[in-house]
């Protein structure tokens, strides 16, 4: 067995040297500065205490370190993650009691078995599945109802809800009681951080520094709005003013516990665990692949797979929350120069140090500010315009699009998450189902076929070529048998038929029978079926069937052969 496959760490630790340490190093520090306010306010999106948040940042950085496959992946609590977290438990349990943290810990665990046993069983491909129009348009919403849910913390209301509707609806029913303090804290925090991601870099770099630094600096704007809104709420004792601040952490490392072993309790979070895996696996595969072709390296979608569940099992075990691969936080890391998942693991100590040393300082912490840093944060996972872009190019896609955004808006995530993979599965199995063909005729003084209804080509009444632009499989099969039997009629001069096969990558048992079935048909009705550009691999399957024993026509090696062979015009121009 390689255990490279398995334990990437193998693969870059023994060449590791001081040049890269102090990369990593360096990178981990700039990571850990933006993961301290991320990490508490997912947590707070989550509805969970704020130490869940740090604790999900310590062991599953370091475990991803070593079974992770991208050099660059940081991975820890984020925003879809969390809200979907606090879908799944809202039913079940008070947000912030014991039991509704029992909850997200058994969460992690279960996503983290998942997604390890979907990479030990190399199901990486399951993905796929997700087209992109659906998970866009699921990032979208549910980046607006991330942005509505925390206008509560910047107003100071009680407000309650798990879409759109009713947190509009709980937000105009409070908004009256919005509390002056809170509302300077989290409308300066927004308005802060609004600026610095638009005005800070350029002005750093009018300042001498470089685009580089300056780029970093800014991603890293929201730990001064933590510093400064901190230290204004403990000088002026803003609580007294009604001002909701983070509270006691308790200081110190998480201790190892198992999850809870209510089966029920399992039964009833399978299915949301099992969306948060797949959500996260593809958010996450998706920027991992993008930073490692910058530097022309690879992950392995499997392995990774591996990498996010030994993560999630880190943080379900340690008293964390489900966790996968962030994208701000990636691309700060490698923007800082992080040359090996080792760059997480000194993150992961960064963050312990912070659980240590810094919890009494986060608890003047005003949560008004940490619903600035998600509204900022979740802004830039909204992409309205995708809509029209979609549009223009499929209505099927923009279809399936919106209905996950108008169900992830006025239902629920899970809702939209589930249309939207049935939506596509559905509207793959409608699309190959109905296969492109084309009866194709020859260019004349040339080897190349082509549609007879897009170009000026040869064609002979006695012998049809028809391309078949789909593999063959139990969706289609039916489809094909009555597309021959349609030309068979409108062409009564047709003595041979040649099925141009350079797309079909399969054909099934069920496409087999079809086949066997127009052979048997095309020779009651004195019509040789033949085939041209069969793939090797779906000739080796064919070879030995019924099919090829009783084929009325040839297999011929190019379609120009059979066009030379049937119709006697093989002469090149």
């Amino acid at each position: 067995m390689n255990l490279k496959r398995y334990l990437p760490i193998l693969e870059w630790a023994p060449r590791y040297g001081r040049g890269q340490a102090t990369s990593d190093l360096v990178a981990a520090v700039i990571v850990t500065v933006m993961l301290i306010p991320q990490s508490l306010a997912y947590a707070l999106l989550a509805g969970l205490p704020a130490q869940v948040g740090l604790y999900a940042s310590i062991l599953p950085l370091a475990l991803y370190a070593v079974f992770g496959t991208s050099r660059t992946l940081s991975v820890g609590p984020v925003a879809v993650a969390s809200l979907m977290t606090a879908a799944a438990l809202a039913p079940l349990a008070e947000a912030g009691t014991p039991e509704y943290v029992a909850g997200a810990v058994l969460l992690a665990v279960m996503s983290g078995l998942m997604l390890a046993l979907m990479g030990i069983l190399r199901l990486g491909f399951l993905a796929n599945f997700l087209s992109h129009p659906v998970i866009s348009g699921f990032i979208t919403a549910s980046g607006i109802v991330i942005a509505a849910s925390q206008l509560k913390h910047i107003f100071g209301v009680q407000a309650s809800g798990h879409n759109l509707l009713e947190i509009a609806r709980s937000l105009l029913l409070s908004i009256g009681q919005t509390n002056p303090a809170t509302l300077a804290v989290g409308a300066g925090s927004l308005l802060f951080l609004m600026l610095a991601r638009k005005r800070l870099k350029p002005l750093l770099v009018t300042l001498g520094l470089a685009p580089r630094m300056a780029d970093i600096l800014t991603k890293t704007a929201p730990i001064l709005a933590v510093l400064l809104t901190t230290l204004v709420a403990w000088q002026f004792q803003l609580d007294e003013r009604g001002v909701r601040l983070v509270g006691e952490v308790p200081r110190g490392l998480p201790a190892l516990a198992l999850p809870s072993l209510d089966m029920g309790l399992w039964q009833q979070l399978a299915v949301s665990a099992l969306l948060i895996s797949v959500v996260g696996f593809v958010e996450s595969v998706s920027v991992g692949q993008t930073l490692a072709a910058k530097r022309r390296q690879r992950i392995d979608p499997d392995q990774e797979l591996v990498g996010l569940g030994a993560a999630n099992l880190g943080a379900g075990f340690s008293g964390g929350m489900p966790v996968t691969g962030g994208f701000s936080r990636s691309v700060v890391n490698f923007d800082a120069g992080a040359e090996t998942p080792a760059a997480g693991a000194y993150a992961a100590g960064g963050i312990a140090l912070a659980t240590l040393f810094l919890t009494p300082a986060i608890a003047y912490l005003p949560k008004a500010t940490l619903a600035a840093t998600i509204i900022v944060a979740v802004a830039t996972l909204i992409d309205l315009p995708a809509l029209g872009r979609t549009w223009r190019y499929s209505r099927t896609d923009f279809g399936a699009m919106l209905a996950t955004i108008i169900l992830t808006l006025v239902h629920s995530v899970e809702a939209g998450i589930i249309a939207g993979v049935a939506l596509s599965i559905g509207l793959f199995l409608y699309r190959t189902s109905r296969p492109h063909y084309a009866v194709v005729g020859r260019v004349p003084g040339t080897e190349h076929f082509r549609n007879v209804l897009r170009h000026k080509v040869e064609v002979c009444p006695t012998v049809t070529f028809l391309r078949v632009d789909e593999s063959l499989y139990f969706a289609n099969a039916r489809f094909l048998e009555e597309t021959v039997m349609d030309l068979m009629i409108r062409e009564p001069e047709l003595k041979d038929l040649v099925l141009v096969c350079p797309a079909v990558n399969l054909v099934d048992a069920s496409a087999l029978e079809s086949l066997e079935t127009i052979n048997e048909r095309m020779k009651d009705a004195g019509i040789r079926l033949h085939l041209s550009e069969v793939k090797g691999p779906v000739m080796d399957r064919l070879k030995g069937t019924q099919l090829l024993a009783h084929l009325g026509g040839e297999v011929f090696l190019s379609t120009f052969e059979a066009w030379q062979r049937l119709t006697g015009r093989g002469r090149l121009e």
